[in-house]
């Protein structure tokens, strides 16, 4: 008996959590969260089959009432704030520099390009893209295209 409630319990408890991580760290609907409910829901049909109905009434209920409790006190005491993500970085990709680049400038390659990577133009950095090759680390490129904020380039020989 003391078995089953310690079963129960554990069950109930791990599948709460389980909910309250999905929530809070893991959003959207996923195994951790479908998990959480499995286990929770198998620890009442424990409660009921084990313990009795009228047991298995009080661990619903207790349940509902701990989960809620829960949910609502993580959400209100604001104890999830610090995994928050409170600033948004608003620049694009060679937004700073683009005027400073024109077409036909050649360049060296800071990182491979497969197809994208690195490249160095006038002592800058800048993220560019070939049009689908592959272009080893430390060579010569030029610019073939520029639109909006890409650079478009290919490895002169």
């Amino acid at each position: 008996m003391a078995l089953d409630w310690i079963t129960v319990i554990l069950l109930i408890g791990i599948g709460l959590l389980l909910i309250v991580v999905e929530l809070i760290f893991v959003p959207g609907t996923t195994i951790v969260g479908i998990l959480g409910f499995i286990l929770t829901a198998i620890g009442i049909w424990m409660g009921y089959a084990a313990l009795g109905t009228t047991i298995g009434h009080i661990i619903l209920a207790a349940t509902i009432l701990i989960g809620g409790f829960t949910f609502f006190y993580s959400f209100r005491s604001n104890s999830w704030a610090r995994f928050a993500l409170k600033e948004q970085h608003r620049s694009r990709v060679n937004e700073e520099q683009q005027h400073a680049l024109e077409v036909g400038t050649v360049g060296k390659t800071v990182s491979a390009l497969r197809p994208q990577g690195t490249a160095l133009f006038a002592e800058h950095h800048h993220e560019v893209q070939t049009q689908g090759e592959f272009v080893p680390s430390n060579m010569t490129v030029r610019i073939i295209k520029l639109f909006q904020n890409k650079i478009i380039v290919e490895q002169v020989s």
